[in-house]
């Protein structure tokens, strides 16, 4: 009797952990499956079948790992965005003071380009991105400090090259370009932009993202 005791306290650490992990993994699946329909067509054309299907997983399981249809999909997007954002200020910090207008438009756009041409789990966080930079969700200021962080690296780098405009006309040209990159992700040219190599990616779109930033005076 003594052994078998030994046995299931043996045992049952182990079974803990293989449900631990089918339970990641399932959580893992759906998030996946709700960012690419997330990507596809914005939060108000996702459904829970589609979800369910797509993941492998039961409607149960997104009950169980996030509570409802809206949790998930809010948890996606803010996944999404988090990466994203995490991404672009890794960039932008590496800027130095004197970066010019170029170099700057190639660190705001890279991690744009990365998932364009990448293509999978990274284009799809980055057209949700993309859709919801143009209709923010609700829970958006969750993450108002990593969009004003993005912005602020930025606006640094800018006003070293452009000290004739003030600070808000330097936020504003930020703005439209990062509106610019979210409109090439989810319109069809971002696709053909996909199919190409980053480098020549880089070569036709770097040039344009500075050319917003310089703007025409």
């Amino acid at each position: 009797m003594k052994s078998s005791g030994r046995l299931i306290s043996i045992v049952r650490p182990e079974k803990t952990d293989l449900r631990r992990e089918a339970g990641q993994r399932t959580r893992d699946d759906l998030l996946s499956a709700a960012l690419e329909l997330l990507a596809q067509r914005g939060q108000e054309g996702v459904t829970l079948r589609e979800i369910t299907q797509n993941a492998g997983a039961n409607v149960a399981a997104v009950s169980y790992h996030f509570g409802s249809l809206k949790a998930l999909c809010d948890v996606a997007i803010e996944h999404a965005l988090e990466r994203y954002l995490d991404a672009q200020i890794r960039e932008l910090d590496a800027l130095a003071e004197s970066a010019t207008l170029s170099e700057l438009a190639e660190a705001f756009a890279r991690p744009m380009v990365s998932a364009l041409v990448a293509g999978g789990r990274d284009l799809a966080v980055i057209r949700t991105v993309a859709r919801v930079g143009i209709d923010p969700p609700e829970g958006w200021e969750r993450l108002a400090g990593k969009f004003e962080q993005a912005r602020r690296q930025a606006v640094r780098v800018l006003a070293a090259n452009l000290p004739e405009a003030d600070e808000r006309e330097l936020v504003f040209r930020v703005r439209a370009a990062a509106g610019m990159l979210n409109w090439l992700a989810v319109a069809p040219i971002g696709a053909e932009l996909g199919a190409e190599p980053a480098e020549r990616v880089e070569r036709m779109l770097i040039p344009v993202v500075a050319g917003a930033f310089r703007g025409a005076r």
